[in-house]
């Protein structure tokens, strides 16, 4: 790859990483920072996603604009590289607090 495709193709994916799609009104719920021992996802109401998980002593982390949602589940990341989360429980309110399950982990959003 040369210097110059490499100066086209760079800005031009900085430019479609910045392109995150807003929470649509019926997922407003998703907005929010949640938490739980092992995960941290951060939702804004803009479409910023911020993912953070300790598994089996791997740290995983994935911050990018939210692309759409499928159902319950969203899709953050650019058009190449995104990453899909399995949201088998969507937000609910449990003993006065929301949560919800993500991948598999419980969250609790935090206030």
């Amino acid at each position: 790859m040369t210097k110059r495709t490499l100066l086209v193709l760079i800005p031009a994916l900085l430019l479609l990483a910045a392109c995150g799609q807003p929470v649509p009104q019926e997922k407003v719920a998703y907005v929010g920072e949640w938490r739980s021992q092992t995960m941290a996802l951060l939702l804004t109401p803009d479409g910023t996603v911020a993912y953070k998980r300790l598994k089996g002593g791997v740290t995983t982390s994935v911050n990018g604009p939210l692309r759409r949602f499928e159902g319950d589940n969203f899709v953050v990341g650019v058009p190449i590289l995104s990453t899909t989360f399995e949201v088998s429980k969507p937000p609910y309110q449990e003993a006065g607090a929301w949560k919800m399950v993500v991948d598999g982990v419980e969250l609790t959003r935090v206030r």
